[in-house]
C-alpha cells in the first residue's frame, strides 16, 4: 500500500500539503535537536563570553546552526525522489561546505580569508552546474544582457554580499531569523507559483526550521544563538533563492516578474544589504578602519541604544522590512528604473526612523 501511494505521489498535484509537511517536518526535526545541542553546548562550555560589545550579561550557547543545518540536510535526504535531486544535492553540499566552516569558527577561530574561499566554493558549486546566475540588469541604466564571465563574477559577488549580510545583522536577539523568515516564506510562495518546486521546498524547510531557533533564540532560560554556522547557511540559501528567483524571471519573458525581480529582490534584502553597505561605508570613510572591524555602529544597535528591547527591535525592525516588501510589490506595474528609485527613498526613509526615535 505505501509503495503503491509513493509510486503515485506527485508534490505538484498537492502543493499545500507538500509545502506544509516540509514546514512542519524540518520545525519537528529541530524542535528535537535543539535539547540536545544546548545539553552539549553547556557541558562542554561551548559558549559565547560576554565582551564589551555584547549586548549579553550571560554565557550563550552558539551553536544553533547546527539544528538548522540538521533539520535542512534530513528534509532534503527524505524528500529528494521526488525532487530535483541535482539541485537538492548541489544545495547540500554547498551547504555542507558553509556549516563546517562556521562550525570552525564558532568553535575556535577560523581567518576571513578561509570562510571566504569557502563561500565562493558553495556559490561556485551552484552557478557552474546549474548555470544560475544573474544574467543582466533588465535595463538598468540601460544594461541588460551581461557578458557571461562579467555574469559568473558579478553572481559571485551577489552570494558572498548576502551571504555576509546576514552574518553582520545577527547581533540582536532573533533579528537575522525573523528576516530570513519572512524572506523566505515570500521566496516559498514565488516559486510555487513559478513551478520551481525544490526550491519551494527548501524555502518552507527554511522557514520551519527558523521558527524552532526562533523559539530558544527569544528565550530567556535556554536562549541560543544561531552563531556563524547559522548565519552563513541561511544567508547561502537567501542567496540561492534571491539569484534563483530573478534567473528564472530574466530567461522568462511572460514571466510577471520579468523586468521587475530585481527590484523585488532588492526589496526583500533591503533591511541586511543597506545596513551591510551603509556599515562599511562608516568604517572605511568615516572612521578610517578595516570594514571587517566589529564596532556598533548597525541600525539595530540604535535602537537598543534608545532603550527598546531585543524583541521590540526586533519586530520593529522585522516590521519596516515587510512594510518594504509589501509597497514593492504594489509597485510591480512601473518601469524598473523607477521601481528602484522608490524603493531607495521610502526604503531610506523607513530606516532613518531609528535615529529620530525617543524613548
Amino acid at each position: 500500500m505505501i509503495k503503491t501511494l509513493l509510486e503515485n505521489f506527485a508534490p505538484e498535484n498537492n502543493v499545500v500539503v507538500w509545502m506544509v509537511a516540509a514546514f512542519v517536518l524540518a520545525f519537528f526535526i529541530a524542535y528535537q535537536s535543539f535539547p540536545t545541542i544546548l545539553y552539549i553546548a553547556k557541558t562542554k562550555q561551548l559558549v559565547d563570553e560576554p565582551d564589551s560589545r555584547s549586548l549579553h550579561s550571560n554565557k550563550v550557547p552558539t551553536l544553533g546552526g547546527i539544528g538548522i543545518f540538521l533539520s535542512l540536510i534530513v528534509l532534503m535526504t527524505l524528500v529528494g525522489a521526488f525532487l530535483n535531486t541535482k539541485v537538492l544535492l548541489l544545495v547540500m553540499g554547498g551547504l555542507t561546505i558553509l556549516f563546517f566552516l562556521g562550525l570552525k569558527d564558532d568553535l575556535t577561530v577560523l581567518s576571513a580569508r578561509k570562510k571566504f574561499i569557502g563561500q565562493l566554493f558553495a556559490a561556485l558549486l551552484l552557478i557552474v552546474f546549474t548555470d544560475t546566475r544573474i544574467i543582466g540588469f533588465s535595463k538598468i541604466l540601460d544594461v541588460d544582457m551581461l557578458p557571461y564571465w562579467i555574469s559568473i563574477g558579478f553572481t559571485l559577488f551577489v552570494y558572498i554580499l548576502i551571504i555576509n549580510a546576514f552574518n553582520l545583522i545577527d547581533g540582536v536577539d532573533g533579528l537575522a531569523g525573523t528576516i530570513a523568515l519572512s524572506v523566505s516564506i515570500v521566496f516559498a510562495i514565488l516559486f510555487v507559483r513559478n513551478g520551481a518546486l525544490s526550491l519551494a521546498t527548501i524555502s518552507a524547510a527554511l522557514g520551519g526550521s527558523l521558527v524552532a531557533f526562533l523559539r530558544l533564540n527569544f528565550s530567556d532560560k535556554n536562549k541560543i544563538f544561531m552563531g556563524d554556522t547559522g548565519s552563513m547557511i541561511v544567508g547561502y540559501l537567501i542567496a540561492i533563492f534571491t539569484i534563483s528567483f530573478i534567473n528564472m524571471a530574466q530567461i522568462d519573458e511572460t514571466s510577471s516578474y520579468y523586468r521587475a525581480s530585481p527590484a523585488l529582490a532588492l526589496a526583500l534584502l533591503y533591511y541586511p544589504l543597506m545596513d551591510t553597505l551603509r556599515i562599511f561605508f562608516v568604517r572605511v570613510f568615516i572612521h578610517k578602519k578595516s570594514p571587517f572591524k566589529a564596532d556598533r555602529n548597525h541600525i539595530h544597535h540604535r535602537f537598543i541604544d534608545k532603550g527598546y528591547s531585543h524583541l521590540v527591535t526586533t519586530l520593529m525592525i522585522s516590521g519596516i522590512n515587510l512594510v518594504i516588501i509589501i509597497i514593492a510589490f504594489n509597485l510591480l506595474h512601473l518601469n524598473l528604473n523607477t521601481q528602484i528609485i522608490y524603493l531607495l527613498i521610502y526604503g531610506s526613509v523607513l530606516y532613518s526612523l531609528p535615529f529620530f526615535l525617543k524613548k
